[in-house]
């Protein structure tokens, strides 16, 4: 598999940098549909990627470089060698919710009717990268015999890359439909935090190159944290939106 797509002036393009700008793309074009629903506009959305996407890929490269340091503390400079791979999902998303809160305080717009906005986008952007570390051969599972498994690594192995994919474009449609029907700001960024980790909790399990922390999977460790704080935190939002249209019944 050649991770190059192709060159510019003799400079290497590579598909997986191709993979997270198409999935940028993507994600803009969804969310800038869904603008007027949730109370904004064009300009506040741009002024809000602005921020938000820069943010969120340096966010990616450093929660990659943190959780695979003994890869990076002999040679520092490879931190910044970032277009053949190593990004970390988690690391963007806690960058884009502080930068999230940050702009809304700033701006004085709602925060999580921000992140309901964008949600469905960021979970789609999400499902067409995977198919980046398809291209870098990286990110999959372990030696399996299933008639879907893909030959990498000098073995027959769980695509996990693109289980994952699959996971997040139903969670995308699953997001869609329940807009629909949430009545709770921030019901659907929180339910995209709990679908997408409980998705990555599973197929975390199928992967071989998981970074550890005291035996234990970070990424797993993380999608429990975001499950569970995101069930009490939906919990308590919903009250207090049902607390708050009772004074008004």
């Amino acid at each position: 598999m050649n991770p190059v797509a192709f060159q510019i002036f003799g400079l290497p393009v590579y598909w997986y940098g191709v993979m997270i700008s198409t999935g940028l793309l993507l994600a803009f074009l969804v969310t800038l549909t869904r603008t007027e629903k949730y109370g904004f506009d064009a300009d506040q959305l741009v002024n809000f990627l602005l921020f938000a996407v820069p943010a969120a890929l340096i966010g990616t490269r450093i929660g990659y470089v943190v959780a695979h340091w003994d890869e990076f503390s002999g040679n520092l400079v490879s931190v910044f060698a970032v277009r053949q791979g190593g990004l970390a999902i988690h690391g963007g998303i806690f960058a884009a919710i502080l930068t999230g809160v940050i702009f809304a305080r700033a701006t004085r717009v709602k925060f999580w009717r921000l992140a309901d906005l964008c949600a469905p986008g960021l979970i789609l952007g999400q499902a067409i990268g995977r198919w980046g570390n398809y291209f870098n051969q990286e990110a999959y599972g372990v030696e399996t015999g299933v008639p879907w498994a893909m030959y990498i690594a000098g073995a027959m192995r769980h695509p996990t890359f693109l289980y994952e994919s699959l996971w997040n474009f139903m969670v995308f449609l699953y997001l869609l439909w329940v807009s629909g029907r949430e009545r709770t700001d921030g019901g659907i960024f929180i339910r995209y935090l709990i679908w997408y980790s409980a998705g990555r909790f599973v197929i975390e399990g199928l992967r071989t190159d998981s970074a550890m922390i005291g035996g234990f999977r970070t990424a797993q460790l993380l999608s429990l944290v975001l499950i569970h704080g995101g069930l009490i935190l939906l919990w308590w939002l919903k009250k207090q939106n049902k607390e708050r249209l009772g004074r008004y019944l």
